[in-house]
């Protein structure tokens, strides 16, 4: 017997994430950072279980199909792709038109974007990075944000290549990687580089003993960015 039914019209704000096959963290902080009301999508990109300039370029080709497995009966306020390594080699630009050409949504970001647009509002020209990367991968972001006028003379990394391992980096030691770092001054403020890290819970503790805004992968993307501006506003003011 068929049984009668009606629709309903879905008005709450849509996200879009796209997320690293390897990443096990950035989906499980950024539920927490988003409002509820806010419903969040995910779909997975392949990635390489070890992180270098081939790996994550090789991503471009993968992009448009991971962004076409969202859900696509309704606009996205905005999709992100979730890696800041990956957005520097591939270009933040086209990242956007790979995504944005599969996938119906107002605006793409990633957090290479997001921290670009924090500089911007905070003013800031020296940046302090920690990165969990080789010094291959490393050097390409740090280019990226030369390019933009971002100085970076404060660098520290755990010269790791694998994924598995970065996303199990105790929170304590990349704690004291960032207590070694900031005392060599010069710096405007820290950036801790990687969707994957976990530092959710310590850039509030950071601030507060070094005295210097700190940036994560995670923080920027969901309070900086101006395509996350449609309800997913945490934290800072955005950029709009």
């Amino acid at each position: 017997m068929n049984m009668p039914y009606t629709l309903i019209q879905a008005d709450e704000a849509r996200l879009g994430l796209i997320v690293l096959q390897t990443d096990e963290s950035l989906e499980r902080d950024l539920r927490q950072l988003i409002p509820a009301t806010v419903n969040l999508l995910v779909s997975r990109v392949p990635s390489g279980d070890e992180v270098t300039e081939e790996t994550l370029g090789q991503m471009a080709r993968d992009l448009p199909a991971s962004a076409a497995l969202l859900p696509q009966m309704q606009r996205y306020a905005a999709i992100g792709y979730g890696c800041t390594s990956g957005a520097a080699v591939i270009g933040p630009a086209r990242v956007a038109d790979l995504v944005g050409a599969a996938a119906p949504t107002d605006h793409v970001t990633n957090p290479l974007t997001a921290l670009l647009a924090a500089c911007q509002r905070l003013q800031i020209t020296r940046l302090g990075i920690l990165s969990p990367y080789t010094a291959e991968v490393s050097d390409r972001l740090r280019r990226v944000l030369s390019e933009n006028c971002i100085d970076t003379p404060v660098f520290g990394s755990f010269n790791e290549a694998r994924e598995e391992r970065v996303v199990r980096i105790a929170p304590q030691s990349i704690r004291a990687a960032c207590e070694t770092l900031a005392p060599r001054g010069g710096i405007d403020a820290l950036f801790l580089s990687c969707t994957n890290l976990d530092t959710l819970d310590i850039n509030a503790p950071l601030e507060a003993e070094t005295g210097l805004p700190v940036l994560s992968s995670k923080s920027t993307l969901t309070a900086e960015s101006p395509a996350w501006a449609c309800g997913a506003k945490v934290g800072s003011v955005m950029v709009k």
